[in-house]
């Protein structure tokens, strides 16, 4: 087991070195430059050069790269080219509106989602079962950004009933939460179901099931502990999305965030 885990950790090591790269690389082949955008249309070749300088921009491509990584272990990221912060300072400031938007959609995710699944796999090939499964493809297909379009159109400049922007109010999370959910709602309503359906086939249903315990009593009972690890999934993955997407925003070259409207 501790060979097992050691291994995994060794491959993480690899993938997250083999993100940042892909990462860098694409920032680096961005159209525009850094250093022009930052200093404004109107700065001087001594301006921009400065910035150059200051941001370690005129150095070649894998020189940047690895300062980047050897900084980022010691947990320095660098300065964001929009706020010229520290990149660690604004994660840390998205951190708390973070954290509340990912429980929101999580737990839309889960009150939503747990309960279909277990529906669709106890009332398997139902009306109910094949919609669920219809709609859980919908959403699975649809990208986030889209969908956070469609919404917004709808329920923000049509009927005027959410806000578009901002977080000023508790109301104004509900948008992004749910748009954030469709997909783990999805997800957690395929993955309960199939889970139910393997559980249901076992020998100790049956026994139950012999014995004349309740329907409801072994679904509530003997097989909820089959879904408890659906959530902790969930809510990990769910987590380290929107940290992730919270976290690049602050520090993504401005050309990047115009071909990229959903971060």
């Amino acid at each position: 087991m501790g060979k097992y885990i050691l291994k995994r950790l060794g491959m993480m090591v690899f993938v997250v070195l083999g993100i940042s790269f892909i990462i860098f690389a694409f920032l680096e082949l961005t159209p525009g430059d850094a250093a022009e955008i930052m200093a404004g249309q109107n700065a001087t070749p001594e301006k921009v050069a400065q910035l150059r300088e200051e941001f370690g921009l005129n150095k070649p491509f894998f020189v940047r790269y690895f300062n980047y990584i050897f900084g980022a272990v010691q947990g320095d990221f660098g300065l964001s080219y929009r706020s010229r912060l520290p990149v660690f300072v604004e994660i840390l400031e998205q951190f708390p509106s973070t954290l509340l938007l990912a429980t929101m959609a999580m737990l839309v995710a889960t009150i939503i989602g747990i309960p279909i699944g277990v529906i669709s796999a106890v009332k398997q090939y139902s009306f109910l079962d094949r919609t669920s499964m219809i709609f859980a493809m919908l959403f699975a297909a649809i990208p986030s950004f889209l969908l956070g379009l469609v919404l917004q159109l709808i329920f923000a400049v049509k009927l005027k009933l959410l806000p578009s922007m901002g977080i000023s109010h508790w109301y104004s999370y509900i948008l992004p939460a749910v748009t954030l959910s469709t997909f783990t709602l999805a997800t957690l309503i395929r993955m309960t179901r199939s889970t139910m359906l393997e559980a249901i086939r076992q020998d100790y249903v049956r026994t139950a099931r012999a014995k004349g315990v309740a329907e409801p009593n072994i679904v509530m009972r003997r097989l909820s502990a089959q879904t408890s690890a659906i959530f902790w999934a969930g809510l990990l993955w769910l987590s380290r999305f929107l940290l992730c997407r919270e976290s690049v925003r602050c520090w993504l070259h401005p050309s990047v965030l115009k071909i990229l409207p959903w971060f």
